[in-house]
């Protein structure tokens, strides 16, 4: 699916790369015509007439491929984000049922050593961790520790 936005970007790469191999044809002839001159009054006319008009082909080129690759990048970001609104949950009463499900429903506590949070066993924070030890009560008492906000350990004690 493409938008009518991309299809108006190709014409502004095709122009810069056409202003820039007549850019590139012009200071070679220009180059060319100089080099067969000996004195730089007859060495002028070629550079008025093809070398400055070359090199300012040049400049405009650059100016039309980094607005057309801009403008390239920024249509795909638009279809991009118009596919991702676009698309819902294929059923929304599961999707529901997610979002409420918890992350971690293990009832053993473990705190990593020199943290500030105590977590279940199984959130993934400290799942798989060998440093991660049982939750030490006198830290969890004092305030030192505060349960995590993303396992939410606080219900395993409700």
């Amino acid at each position: 699916m493409r938008t009518a936005r991309l299809r108006t970007v190709h014409p502004a790469l095709w122009a810069g790369w056409a202003a820039l191999a007549a850019g590139a044809v012009l200071c070679v002839i220009g180059w060319y015509g100089i080099s067969g001159e000996r004195y730089a009054e007859r060495q002028l006319p070629y550079l008025a007439s093809c070398t400055i008009p070359g090199a300012a082909l040049i400049v405009a080129a650059a100016v039309l491929l980094t607005h057309g690759r801009s403008a390239l990048a920024a249509a795909r970001v638009e279809e991009l984000y118009g596919l991702l609104v676009a698309a819902e949950p294929a059923d929304a009463e599961e999707a529901a049922r997610a979002a409420v499900t918890p992350v971690a429903v293990s009832g053993d506590l473990l705190m990593v050593p020199g943290g500030t949070l105590w977590h279940r066993a199984d959130c993934p924070l400290v799942a798989g961790k060998p440093e991660a030890v049982p939750v030490d009560s006198k830290l969890v008492a004092n305030g030192e520790l505060s349960p995590c906000p993303i396992c939410e350990p606080a219900e395993a004690d409700d």
